[in-house]
């Protein structure tokens, strides 16, 4: 009979795609390991794993099943979480991702209110990108992700916190434009200057802006720069190398710098939406909404 092991052993090999780093990576022997994956496919009665001196490929149907695998382990794991967290609130273990251009400027406010309002709760916090943390979330590795919305995933629930307006950041040096507000018009392309490619805020500044220039929504143009962190691309701004788009959320951290000033859009303003996602299958929803308010009511104060 298949067992949760042997399906945690085969989704350790399609991550690591090697036998040695697959068993290191599950706390046992490459021998025991190997036997596992062998009684697999013999319960299965398929051959999972092509074997090569110094690697290992999964078959198409060895990749197949480990797809799935991942969806079975997820799933006992929600079980397990249903048992230790049925009828309490906010308790344990709660692994949070959050994407770079939220974490710097919402954990610091919200960690010390979760702290004080939930003092058995353990927050384990995981920051990279949208795809990354979306990926670890459908496979059981977080419990919920705080992003901006949507997310197009059809395992996936979503609560809307609130709204995250753009503002427009330029060398406080410049000439003041003609009118109190800008508007995607008033941006040269040329001088834009985006987070690399992979980071959500870089697809929404292109969408708002592509749709006012035509060459950059075809991902023309752009002053070439980027980098993986706003804090950077601000120091950039500030040195005159050119303009970007801000979060609200990130203006007290990163408008700080006297060599920038902050620009605020024309309405309807540029903004996006943040919220907290989680799988459906998650028996802790009573947990993320009671996050959720945490965080709306935090940031509002």
């Amino acid at each position: 009979m298949i067992t949760l092991k042997q399906l945690r052993y085969l989704t350790a090999l399609a991550a690591h795609r090697h036998f040695g780093k697959a068993a290191e990576a599950c706390s046992v022997t490459q021998p025991a390991l190997s036997m596992q994956i062998r009684d697999l496919e013999k319960d299965l009665g398929a051959d999972l794993v092509e074997r090569r001196p110094g690697e290992i490929i999964l078959t198409e149907t060895g990749a197949e099943v480990a797809r799935r695998a991942e969806r079975v382990l997820a799933g006992a794991r929600d079980l397990t979480e249903f048992a230790r967290h049925a009828g309490r609130l906010m308790t344990g273990r709660l692994r949070l991702g959050v994407i770079p251009t939220l974490a710097p400027y919402v954990l610091p406010q919200i960690l010390p209110a979760l702290q004080q309002r939930f003092p058995d709760l353990r927050i384990e916090l995981r920051e990279t990108q949208t795809r990354n943390l979306m990926d670890e979330l459908a496979r059981g590795a977080l419990d919920a992700v705080l992003l901006a919305l949507p997310v197009e995933e059809n395992d996936i629930e979503t609560l809307t916190l609130f709204e995250d307006p753009f503002l427009l950041a330029v060398p406080a040096g410049e000439a003041a434009p003609p009118r109190t507000r800008v508007d995607a018009r008033d941006i040269d392309p040329r001088r834009l200057i985006l987070l690399e490619e992979g980071h959500c805020l870089r697809d929404q500044a292109l969408a708002f802006c592509g749709a006012a220039r035509l060459d950059m929504a075809q991902g023309l143009g752009g002053t070439g720069l980027g980098s993986t962190s706003l804090s950077t691309v601000m120091q950039m701004v500030a040195n005159g190398y050119g303009v970007t788009l801000l979060p609200r959320v990130a203006l007290a951290v990163e408008a700080r710098d006297a060599r920038v000033k902050v620009l605020r859009f024309r309405d309807p303003e540029p903004a996006r939406r943040i919220g907290l996602a989680w799988r459906r299958t998650s028996p802790r929803k009573a947990d993320f909404a009671a996050l959720g308010r945490i965080v709306t009511e935090t940031l509002a104060a």
